[in-house]
């Protein structure tokens, strides 16, 4: 008989115990401020030349979906039958745009504004659209992924026509919520 009431009473006791744990927020809330570092490869078939590059943001949750913040970015490129290497960087601010597709997939597009600089690049202003995901393998860290296109132009009048000269960019890195 004992062995029956104390059955029963935790029994009845399992849904308080349900309702008596916390569930841990997974994403960004209003307030969060965000790091990522990123990195960024490619090389010839040849494999004779190459190009890697470093990415680092910091960003501000205005909302729990909307994010504005600044990337930096720094890029090395070996190029190949000259000998010759070269450095170049860009600066940008971006404003994305989270969505949850689950707890833990937060997909985003967004668009930043820029300028890019460097040795075999030309000195010049930018402008990209941009999408990727968020993949939290913790409450606030997570593994992102993105493509950006970029197009460069030098003056508002010529914005137009820079669209189809524009170029694409690959990251993938890591991120953490603070």
């Amino acid at each position: 008989m004992n062995r029956k009431l104390l059955l029963g009473l935790l029994i009845a006791l399992l849904p308080v115990l349900a309702i008596a744990q916390d569930r841990v927020r997974i994403g960004p809330e209003a307030g969060d401020r965000e790091i990522i570092l990123s990195g960024t490869g490619n090389s010839t078939n040849d494999l004779d030349g190459f190009q890697f590059g470093l990415l680092g943001s910091l960003g501000w949750f205005y909302t729990d979906h909307l994010e504005l913040g600044l990337r930096q970015s720094a890029n090395y490129a070996d190029v190949p039958n000259t000998g010759d290497n070269a450095w170049n960087g860009s600066t940008r601010g971006f404003v994305d745009y989270h969505f949850i597709a689950t707890d833990r997939a937060w997909p985003f597009i967004g668009g930043s504004l820029g300028y890019t600089y460097g040795d075999r690049v030309s000195d010049s202003p930018f402008a990209g659209l941009e999408a990727g995901l968020k993949y939290f393998v913790r409450p606030k860290t997570f593994i992102v992924g993105a493509a950006e296109y970029q197009y460069f132009f030098d003056n508002l009048s010529n914005i137009d026509n820079a669209f189809d000269d524009g170029a694409f960019i690959y990251t993938l890195g890591i991120g953490y919520l603070f």
